[in-house]
């Protein structure tokens, strides 16, 4: 087969790997965002006669309230938990295994979830959320990554930002499967709970059939035999010898070196700017607010005067309207670069922000307002799934290489579910404090996004490693000679950072 034909072909094993490790990966952060959301009263009851059984306590509405936010938001720190221990856990079992080890926490917090009714205990669907968001913490780091090492340079953007795509795809199945004609009723909603365990089975049953990391195989183990079977089996066709050199001058580059820690990327000059984006970027995702909106979904299609009989079908539409919309950017964003999706989200969600809050204002003056207001929640979600979604979990994957790439996972991982964590917490009050300028807040930190993006960004889209250490290069060492700056040596990156006159 001709360089171009095998580029074009496509491998069966490469998308069932795919779909495979999605499933119990990104697929689980989406689905247990959105399965909170239906049985937000029912817990809230269970939470107060537990309460009142135990200790003959009656609680005040608040109170009640406090308790639900911290089961929603546990998950959060959960998450955070997981994407510290995912890198040192890619590092010492592999992707692959990371991600199959990974369903212990999953299988657990499903198993306290499904008897908690039952042990009429509270405290164990919190410990059931911690460990949940434990299981996406890490699926969320190792996913991208496992994805962004096995695939082809010119489907690499497409591939990682697939992540993106099941994690919009699992918050529309919980929305479906926490309908109160499925799973969403009062007598079902610890089925609803641990049903999160069925993904998770189906990732255990099939992801031990593909091949680990190529890149991983070669740079981390040594195994070049591995890493070619590997390669063979992805792509469908014979290793071109193009992708394995670039392999291979990594696998040089960082030869001898170990794996770097978090800390170490902060003294780092060299990776200064791909840092500080990773870290931007991971928390604009997060403080633009548009996860929370499934967290509390009912609670904002009321505020925006929607009736309660409708709300849970139109909470559906929003994790649809993401799905789609990642798609779409999966589809694109190798045709227009990761810069043009990302900034041309954010500058959409600015918009969609004034528009709701205009509407928001005007929604007892205009009959129609309620409809406009839920359009705009629609497109401020759409907006997101069409850049920020899919980009920001691809950016880690491509700016830095083998050995400071768990590293900068965990970084950006963990910005991620700390802002997650905090916007989760003060939403609700957000919303009631602030009524009718509630998204003002998330439309400031979408414009600023957009304009970070717009001025500091480079251009990543079908670049080797060491194209983009070159752009970054100029940002990181600007106003200096190339010179000065290679005293203090290249450590691990490709590109134009000059290596030591020792080497």
């Amino acid at each position: 087969m001709s360089p171009a034909g095998a580029q074009k072909s496509s491998s069966l094993t490469l998308v069932l790997m795919v779909t495979s490790a999605a499933i119990g990966g990104t697929l689980q952060y989406g689905y247990n965002l959105a399965i909170m959301n239906s049985p937000t009263t029912f817990i809230q009851t269970f939470i107060n006669e537990t309460f009142l059984e135990r200790w003959d306590i009656q609680l005040e509405d608040y109170q009640v309230t406090l308790v639900w936010t911290i089961i929603v938001s546990i998950f959060s720190l959960g998450g955070f938990a997981g994407a510290l221990i995912a890198g040192p856990m890619t590092i010492r079992f592999g992707r692959k295994k990371c991600l199959l080890l990974n369903n212990i926490f999953l299988m657990a917090g499903a198993l306290l979830a499904l008897t908690s009714r039952a042990a009429k205990s509270f405290e164990m669907i919190i410990i059931s959320r911690v460990l949940v968001g434990i299981n996406s913490g890490i699926s969320m780091n190792v996913q991208p990554m496992y994805f962004g090492e096995s695939a082809p340079k010119h489907l690499r953007g497409a591939l990682s930002s697939s992540s993106a795509v099941f994690a919009a795809f699992g918050v529309a199945l919980g929305q479906v499967v926490g309908l109160r004609e499925i799973l969403g009723s009062e007598p079902c909603w610890q089925y609803l709970l641990a049903s999160n365990a069925i993904p998770g089975l189906m990732q255990l049953l099939t992801l031990p059939w593909f091949p680990e990391s190529p890149r991983y195989l070669l740079i981390d183990r040594g195994d070049k035999e591995a890493c070619i079977n590997a390669l063979r089996r992805l792509r469908g066709c014979e290793v071109q010898s193009s992708e394995l050199d670039e392999i291979l001058q990594e696998q040089a580059e960082t030869k001898g070196m170990r794996p770097r820690r978090p800390w170490e990327l902060f003294t780092d000059r060299s990776v200064r700017w791909q840092l500080i984006s990773v870290m931007i970027i991971s928390s604009a995702m997060q403080l633009c607010g548009n996860d929370s909106i499934y967290f509390y979904a009912s609670y904002v299609f009321r505020e925006a005067g929607i009736s309660d009989d409708k709300i849970q079908y139109i909470t559906i539409g929003t994790g649809s309207c993401e799905f789609t919309a990642s798609i779409i950017c999966n589809l694109l964003i190798e045709l227009k670069g990761r810069r043009f999706m990302l900034m041309g989200g954010y500058i959409f969600m600015t918009i969609w922000a004034v528009v709701f809050t205009i509407a928001l204002l005007f929604e007892h003056y205009v009959s129609w307002m309620p409809y406009l207001s839920m359009a705009c929640i629609f497109t401020y979600i759409l907006s997101f799934g069409l850049g920020p979604a899919g980009v920001s979990v691809v950016l880690p994957t491509e700016l830095f290489n083998q050995t400071a790439r768990p590293a900068a996972s965990m970084i950006a991982g963990s910005m991620m579910w700390l802002n997650l964590f905090i916007i989760g917490m003060i939403f609700p009050f957000l919303v009631s404090e602030l009524r009718e300028y509630c998204f003002v807040p998330f439309g400031a930190v979408c414009l600023l996004s957009a304009l970070y993006v717009g001025l500091f960004l480079p251009e990543t889209k079908g670049k080797s490693l060491s194209a983009i250490t070159s752009d970054f290069h100029k940002l990181n060492f600007k106003g200096q000679d190339a010179k000065c700056a290679s005293q203090t040596k290249a450590q691990y990156q490709l590109g134009e950072v000059c290596l030591s006159t020792a080497l």
